[in-house]
């Protein structure tokens, strides 16, 4: 006799699931077996019961299989109001939709670039990560904020992300047509710590003019203004372009945007590793017809080695299939290409470098 426990047998009649089952008994050997006899309508009734208990557990077991072969992936980006947060956002929703199920893909806050590498050596296998791939260098130094850890070695390239493009914006009517003009002229560089503030005060020391620009130390939400207002001359700013800043600005006032002569460049990217060769394309911004050649820091999306092989190939092949789609909902995806990979510095997961050689993308030997 059964207790009632999981496993155990069930007497004829009892329940399961809250199907009550009908009493059924055959005759063997010509010998009764206490069971009473069934009629046709029971015996329905007893296969539309099993079919339902089956289906039931069918839909139940599909369920789980789904479960199991969903792989969740965490990705970890800046603070909610930064440019990568967003980015992030937006490559994990395309990287899921190409996905077809087989991924879900969850975007958490997090203290930035910086963070997102010291916490690299101890995140779970199917981590991602944004960063500029001068700070994974620098771990790897075991320079300050980062303390010495083997396990920064482990840390691999995916794909990159729209980098943040240093915009040098002045007034057409400031009389300001190269960087070292701006010697004498008041000049927003932006938030004090920003990118665009520490490139251009590097770039402003290279040109020997550190010393006779006015630098304005404004919010960078009043800065706008001050440059429609012709309270200044021009500011600074780092994004992926277009940047909606300054597209608001180009469009009250004529601009112009200020690029960087050959010997400017080679100085500057001598003195900073953090920064990278960048071209604005003509027509970015209105009133801008020409390219403009600046510096931008570079970033892309991170793991490390402990993802596996098939997964760090199905996330690049998928971040490469949905680019046009991406670049429809944010122009910023526009300028990612296949050029930009060098600039990852970083050597590629196993999966993802199996991706771009099935693609025949050239990839830098260092980066194998």
């Amino acid at each position: 006799m059964g207790s009632g426990k999981a496993g155990s047998s069930r007497l004829p009649g009892a329940r399961r699931g809250g199907i009550a089952w009908p009493r059924m008994g055959i005759a063997q050997n010509g010998e009764p077996n206490g069971w009473r006899g069934v009629s046709a309508k029971g015996v329905l009734r007893a296969a539309a019961c099993l079919a339902v208990l089956c289906s039931v557990d069918l839909c139940d077991a599909a369920a789980i299989e789904a479960k199991e072969s969903t792989t969740s992936v965490v990705v970890r980006a800046g603070k909610a109001e930064s440019p990568n947060y967003t980015l992030a956002r937006q490559f994990s929703a395309a990287l899921a939709l190409a996905g077809n199920g087989a991924f879900t893909l969850e975007v958490r806050e997090s203290q930035g670039s910086v963070q997102n590498v010291i916490d690299a050596p101890k995140s779970g296998a199917n981590t991602v990560f944004t960063a500029a791939p001068s700070f994974i260098r620098q771990a790897r130094r075991g320079a300050k904020p980062f303390a010495k850890n083997p396990g920064y070695y482990d840390i691999r390239s995916l794909f990159p992300i729209p980098f943040q493009t240093v915009h040098w914006v002045v007034r057409q009517d400031s009389g300001v047509h190269t960087l070292a003009d701006l010697a004498g002229h008041s000049f927003v560089p932006g938030t004090k710590g920003s990118i665009s503030e520490r490139v251009t005060a590097a770039v402003l020391q290279v040109l020997g003019i550190e010393k006779k620009v006015q630098l304005i130390d404004i919010d960078v939400g009043a800065a706008p203004a001050a440059v429609m207002d012709n309270r200044v001359s021009g500011l600074a700013v780092a994004g992926s372009f277009p940047i909606p800043m300054v597209t608001q600005i180009a469009s009250a006032t004529p601009v112009s945007l200020l690029g960087l002569q050959p010997p400017e460049l080679k100085k500057i990217l001598a003195a900073d590793d953090s920064i990278v060769a960048e071209t604005i394309p003509g027509a970015t911004y209105p009133s801008v017809d020409g390219e403009v050649t600046t510096v931008a820091v570079p970033a892309g999306a991170y793991t490390t080695t402990r993802m596996s092989a098939a997964t760090a190939y199905a996330l690049t092949k998928a971040l490469w299939s949905q680019l046009p789609a991406l670049a429809k909902r944010n122009p910023a995806w526009r300028a990612v290409a296949a050029s930009a990979i060098p600039a990852l510095g970083i050597k590629l997961h196993a999966g993802a470098l199996r991706y771009y050689d099935e693609a025949k993308i050239a990839v830098p030997t260092a980066m194998r």
